[in-house]
């Protein structure tokens, strides 16, 4: 089997109203996408999406005529890629998406097949008031979600710590919340100062008396001593990783037991192969792996599939919060996806990921 096209469309969903993202500076008037198909000689398509692929045309005949079952080999080219250019691991989301057509299975089970669900938490993004804040963990507990993380804000603290504080009261203890500081990356442009550690001791601490599961990247990624003392003294897990570029940081990060939850996202961050090898250290070491999943249905669908595969937890990361951020705008070219009235994000049982891709909405929204 050869690989005999690479299609790249680029599309874009206007927002109205714009959505704020409590981690970038700029509210979003447009959602982007690239959806990404790969074809065989065989006529078998796979598809994958997630990051934009920006550049990805001048690498494109590094794949064409090569064997997407190989796919060790893909990984080590986009990796080679990765070290020049961008991150193209939705490349890799379409080759498994083959591999699963040919064997006839979910990608799940190629990645160990231990659970067909898993529960999802309810991934807010913006910054709301500390009321709307508790009103959406409330509706997000009617829906069946069992849990849900809150962004706050390193320059709005206090209005941060006091959301969570409503939520709390608001849907009890038998609830999970977690709290995202985003101090691991940054947008581009963002150039002011994290943090410094004395201040988020401070606040993990406020969060630990709220009960908080774990809190997220409270620090760049180079103060790996600053995360293990925040865990050593307040007694909060911490969690981070989404980001991190390449497996040779994420490996340094686990053998430095930075984190208790590792969460590299597989179409932004490592990719879905080398991310199996994350999950299986992290459970070595009796720490947990739960990939970030903040880009559009089909890269939640490739997280899904390798979460499911390899017995993630204690959740897998749901985007949403509405009216803001909704199922039907994340994944604005494809069939919704949204979990059960239990509160579970079921993996689908097709053969490869499973994606059922809307092209009308493809040819609408193709810029």
């Amino acid at each position: 089997m050869r690989i005999t096209a690479i299609r790249l469309t680029r599309l874009s969903l206007p927002l109205d109203p714009p959505f704020h993202a409590a981690w970038d500076p700029t509210p979003r008037t447009s959602f982007p996408a690239t959806l990404i198909e790969v074809e065989t000689d065989e006529g078998i398509i796979g598809v994958g999406s997630g990051d934009t692929m920006d550049g990805f045309e001048a690498f494109e005949s590094l794949f064409l005529g090569t064997d997407p079952l190989q796919i060790l080999n893909q990984v080590r080219r986009i990796e080679t890629i990765n070290f020049h250019g961008g991150r193209y691991w939705p490349l890799e989301a379409a080759l498994w998406d083959i591999i699963g057509q040919v064997t006839g299975v979910p990608v799940s089970t190629l990645f160990g097949g231990a659970r067909d669900r898993l529960p999802a938490y309810a991934s807010s993004g913006e910054l709301l008031s500390p009321g709307a804040r508790a009103e959406s963990a409330l509706a997000a507990r009617e829906l069946g979600f069992k849990a849900m993380k809150i962004r706050i804000a390193r320059n709005r603290l206090t209005e941060g710590i006091s959301a969570v504080r409503a939520a709390r009261e608001a849907v009890g203890d038998d609830f999970d919340l977690m709290v995202d500081l985003n101090q691991m990356w940054r947008m581009s442009g963002d150039i002011d100062a994290a943090l410094p550690l004395a201040k988020v001791q401070r606040v993990a601490a406020e969060l630990h008396d709220l009960g908080v599961l774990w809190l997220e990247e409270p620090l760049p990624q180079v103060d790996v001593a600053g995360a293990q003392r925040v865990r050593a003294q307040v007694g909060i897990q911490i969690s981070g990783g989404e980001m991190v570029r390449s497996i040779g940081e994420m490996m340094t990060l686990i053998e430095s037991d930075a984190f208790d939850i590792y969460q590299p996202d597989v179409v932004l961050a490592v990719g879905m192969y080398r991310a199996r090898q994350v999950a299986e250290c992290a459970n070595l070491r009796h720490r947990q792996f739960t990939p970030h999943t903040w880009s559009n249905g089909l890269g939640l669908l490739a997280n899904l599939h390798v979460a499911a595969g390899v017995d993630a937890g204690p959740y897998i990361e749901f985007p949403f919060d509405p009216p803001g951020w909704t199922p039907e705008r994340r994944d604005f070219f494809m069939a919704p996806l949204m979990i059960d009235e239990h509160g579970d994000l079921l993996v689908p049982q097709q053969p490869g990921l499973g994606a059922q891709i809307d092209y009308d909405a493809v040819r609408r929204y193709t810029v």
